[in-house]
């Protein structure tokens, strides 16, 4: 396999992964913000299809015809980062195949070395490369998919990229419990032990 199809085998897993973390969900639970600054799950989808459209089609010359009004002047701030109740699941997840299909279009007609400028870049990192993109988008998306994976896991504990994932310990709710609990008592032991300012 080579590199240009090695990176598009990766994007195609965590987007298949970011998807999958909204299976199961109620509406309720897919949408709402569960940190501060008002993170939640279909607003990562939602932001990553954007960003990836973007990357994908204006940084290379090749126009989606698909209008973003989350990105007009006078949008309202952030407002790629989650869903309005007009806009439906299926509405964002719509978006995230189309951006999909563009981003897997532009990396199979282009080489690697195909040149693109990304205009929202400051000017002396703007010119890139397909392959330059493709690392961006794999680490973009890495990133946003860490973010999923901790808010499923706090709404409602599933954990990993999906059921009977080999990269998480198998242990039992008893076992994780317990495992939890020994983290909490040495964090409260080094907090004792810090020295005082």
């Amino acid at each position: 396999m080579d590199d240009k199809a090695t990176l598009q085998r990766y994007l195609r897993t965590k987007s298949d992964d970011l998807l999958g973390k909204l299976d199961g969900l109620s509406e309720y639970d897919a949408r709402r913000p569960l940190t501060p600054t008002g993170t939640n799950l279909l607003g990562l989808v939602k932001h990553v299809a954007s960003v990836e459209l973007g990357y994908f089609t204006e940084v290379f010359g090749r126009p989606s015809g698909r209008h973003l009004p989350w990105y007009d002047d006078g949008a309202s701030p952030d407002a790629d980062m989650w869903a309005t109740a007009g806009e439906t699941r299926e509405d964002v997840i719509e978006l995230h195949r189309f951006a999909a299909a563009h981003r897997d279009a532009t990396i199979e007609d282009l080489p690697l070395d195909a040149p693109g400028e990304v205009p929202w870049w400051p000017e002396e990192r703007r010119h890139v490369t397909l392959h330059q993109i493709l690392v961006h988008m794999c680490v973009e998306r890495a990133h946003h998919l860490g973010h999923a994976d901790i808010l499923r896991e706090l709404l409602d504990g599933t954990a990993g990229q999906r059921p009977g994932d080999p990269n998480l310990s198998p242990r039992s709710p008893d076992e994780w419990a317990a495992y939890r609990a020994r983290l909490e008592a040495a964090a409260r032991e080094a907090a004792a032990n810090e020295p005082s300012p």
